[in-house]
């Protein structure tokens, strides 16, 4: 009897019924991604929708890409904001958040705590972002829309960014905080800094920060001497009323309002504009839209295209950094304690399970509860002010330069990098040269 095994039949190389290998994981956080990263997070959300990795930082998080979770996770009280919940040395500590908020004690701000002081912190300047004091608000932004039209429209060309998108909201947000208008400059070199640098090794974020922290300090003693009818002036009242709000927090709920409340607007005119000129049909439907209804507040297709433009290429990425203060389960994975988890609002927002078609632009598309400015108790504060200023800023461009085109080709432009921001270096245009704003001499400085 022969003991030896009977010669195997090779097996085929691929079976017709079986389902193809998937393809390999994509990297992350390379320059080539930062272009373009929806077809990676569409992989993600296939294949790893919760998924462990190393950032370029050096530090290990966990990101979540699929709107159920996403939704979940923001929600979440075990998701501590506090970096003080990260289990990491506190070198590692200092490679999340803000660059240089730690050094400057800038850290007591409404995206690093939770309840109760969160709560107490968000009931003070909630008052600020009220659909009333929004509203009597408009009259500026559209003025500074105009203003900055009216610097570059002789031309026939721009870099929308600089020239535009970015200084809009940091004097518009100068204004609302109580910043006088001969200090504003300064700010905005400070703020120009953030964007051009970020956190790489010209530390221009932190240098800013430390400059933004002392002028703060000493604004807040200004205000304390002769308030007025601004933010700062209002923090300091609570303050003085026994609202106990110390110095550094007055400090840091200012600094945070500039920092979040420029660059996020920076981008969504930034990526709003660029994300219309690609979609010609889109933006004559726009256009079409405005001519029937110019007011920005009373075009129905604006206001709708505005939540588009933030679900379809928003300007955040990622949610700020959470930390877990207790095991939980997220997506199928295990998060052990102190990890921190970042979730990709940028994915979320493109999940077929939650949106039909999330790959094309439709600025009237009506079930958008895009995750584009958080959820639950970090709703950002600030969305209505965002809004009218997204609104203003992309209604006055299409009325003011109507043959408004790209001057470079897409593949050309520059996104820059990081974890939070997604947003462009710069976006050059054309256009026929126009005459500048009847008003524009009677305006005053910006």
């Amino acid at each position: 009897m022969n003991d030896s095994p009977a010669p195997s039949t090779p097996e085929p190389s691929a079976c017709p019924h079986e389902a193809a290998p998937a393809a390999p994981a994509p990297e992350l956080f390379t320059w080539e991604f930062a272009s373009d990263p929806y077809p990676a997070y569409a992989w993600l959300r296939e294949h790893r929708p919760v998924h462990r990795t190393a950032l370029p930082s050096g530090v290990e998080a966990w990101l979540v890409t699929r709107y159920g979770d996403a939704r979940q996770a923001l929600a979440d009280a075990r998701l501590s904001k506090n970096p003080a919940n990260h289990a990491e040395s506190p070198h590692a500590k200092g490679k999340t958040g803000i660059p240089g908020e730690r050094k400057a004690e800038l850290m007591t701000h409404l995206l690093n705590i939770d309840p109760p002081d969160h709560t107490r912190l968000r009931r003070l300047v909630s008052k600020a972002f009220t659909p009333r004091r929004v509203a009597e608000f408009a009259p500026r932004v559209q003025e500074l829309a105009d203003r900055l039209i009216d610097g570059f429209i002789e031309e026939g060309k721009a870099d929308l960014i600089h020239d535009f998108a970015f200084p809009l909201p940091i004097y518009a947000i100068c204004d609302l905080l109580g910043v006088p208008r001969e200090d504003q400059d300064d700010f905005r070199d400070w703020a120009g800094m953030m964007i051009r640098h970020g956190g790489g090794p010209h530390g221009g974020v932190a240098r800013s920060v430390k400059k933004m922290r002392g002028y703060l300090a000493e604004l807040i003693h200004r205000k304390r001497e002769n308030p007025g009818d601004d933010l700062i002036s209002g923090l300091i009242r609570a303050s003085d009323h026994g609202e106990h709000l110390t110095e550094n927090e007055a400090a840091a709920m200012a600094f945070i309002l500039l920092f979040a409340g420029f660059e996020t607007t920076v981008n969504l005119i930034g990526n709003g504009t660029y994300a219309l000129l690609r979609h010609p049909e889109q933006r004559a439907r726009l256009e079409a839209s405005l001519e029937a209804s110019p007011v920005p507040g009373e075009s129905a297709l604006l206001a709708t295209g505005l939540e588009e433009l933030l679900r379809f290429d928003g300007p955040v990425e990622m949610a700020t950094w959470r930390y877990a203060t207790e095991p939980l389960t997220l997506g199928g994975e295990e998060i052990a304690a102190g990890d921190p988890v970042l979730v990709v609002l940028a994915a979320a927002d493109r999940d077929p399970e939650r949106f039909t078609d999330p790959d094309t632009l439709d600025l009237a598309r009506s079930d958008n509860q895009h995750l584009g400015y958080g959820h639950g108790i970090h709703y950002c504060l600030g969305a209505p002010l965002a809004r009218l200023e997204g609104q203003t800023a992309l209604a006055t461009l299409l009325r003011r330069l109507p043959d408004l085109r790209l001057a470079e080709e897409p593949t050309d432009l520059r996104w820059r990098g990081g974890l939070i921001m997604r947003g462009l270096r710069t976006l050059p245009v054309e256009f026929e040269p126009g005459n500048r704003s009847e008003k524009s001499d009677a305006l005053s400085t910006l």
